[in-house]
């Protein structure tokens, strides 16, 4: 049938999630993966006592804005069990929040004794300013200390007082962690939906800039291979990239639209995608909430398992 004046055929929208997830989660195992992280003993190999790993060391690294020092304080927050918010982050965003290079160490239940894992939040990448790479690959080699206060005009020199010239490896970086927003990778996807980016975006400026700050992060991860560090990263604010994602945290690895940014992601830097993970910090929330504990477990399991093994294979 069908004659002159008959509309065509519209094919239905594609649904926005997969029929199964493509990566499996034990929803209900936040307590054996909480155990897990808190029962965490780095192996100690070596009869060295300057060769020993005290703890591993973890270094969050990414543009401003996407959630290194929110991710801290979420895991703060699982593992101590009450809302943190020792690495201070901005709310409102546009300039680096973080200046200083910090270790943030998590108190276990008797006063000063902490877990073996310590996060460093470092000074955002821009494209134009922030931190220098030359710098992210000094920390990595434990030449920074702690309190450092980065300078986007130049480079920690050798002869600064916060200038480590005799790093032991407990100094050094374990695991290089890089953080992206799930909202930022809108503007990799093509073809593009130009009403999702002028609400991002007023102009083609910001694609650009982050194009320009991923490829600084690719050359930072460089530096970490050809130091044998092992590299990770997370996909942040996945809520809010993804509708169906914010209804249920449990669709995020059925998500479409989740698993194409992980794809873009590990296509611009290069990072495995099994070394990818989304997730959900706390923001919002003054209650625990499962679904985004588990996904951050997920990821810090994987971060002490990669760090465990680079110092043991040290």
């Amino acid at each position: 049938m069908g004659g002159f004046f008959s509309k065509p055929e519209v094919e239905p929208p594609s649904p926005p999630l997969l029929h199964k997830e493509w990566r499996a989660v034990e929803w209900n195992a936040k307590d054996k993966y909480l155990r897990s992280v808190k029962c965490f003993e780095p192996l100690q190999p070596h009869n060295d006592e300057r060769n020993k790993a005290e703890h591993i060391r973890i270094l969050l690294h990414g543009p401003i804005g996407h959630g290194k020092s929110t991710f801290i304080n979420s895991v703060d927050t699982i593992v101590r069990g009450r809302i943190a918010g020792r690495a201070l982050a901005d709310a409102v965003g546009g300039e680096t929040f973080t200046t200083k290079y910090k270790t943030y160490k998590i108190t276990k239940g008797v006063r000063g004794t902490f877990y073996p894992f310590v996060f460093n939040d470092i000074m955002g990448l821009e494209k134009d300013k922030g931190v220098r790479e030359e710098d992210i690959k000094q920390a990595m080699m434990g030449h920074v200390k702690d309190g450092y206060v980065f300078n986007p005009c130049s480079t920690l020199s050798t002869d600064d007082k916060n200038y480590n010239t005799n790093p032991s490896l407990s100094d050094k970086v374990h695991v290089l962690v890089c953080v992206i927003s799930a909202k930022a990778l809108w503007f990799k996807e093509l073809p593009m939906d130009m009403n999702k980016m002028n609400q991002e975006a007023s102009s083609a400026s910001k694609v650009h800039s982050l194009e320009d700050i991923m490829k600084k992060m690719r050359k930072v991860r460089l530096e970490a291979s050809d130091m044998g560090i092992p590299q990770m990263a997370i996909l942040t604010n996945i809520d809010e990239a993804c509708p169906e994602v914010d209804a249920d945290l449990r669709n995020v690895y059925r998500s479409k639209h989740v698993k194409k940014q992980m794809e873009v992601l590990s296509k611009s830097l290069g990072i495995p995608l099994n070394c990818i993970f989304p997730v959900k910090n706390y923001h919002s929330e003054v209650t625990p909430n499962d679904d985004l504990e588990m996904l951050i477990l997920m990821a810090l399991k994987q971060m002490l398992n990669f760090g465990e093994d680079f110092v043991n294979d040290l």
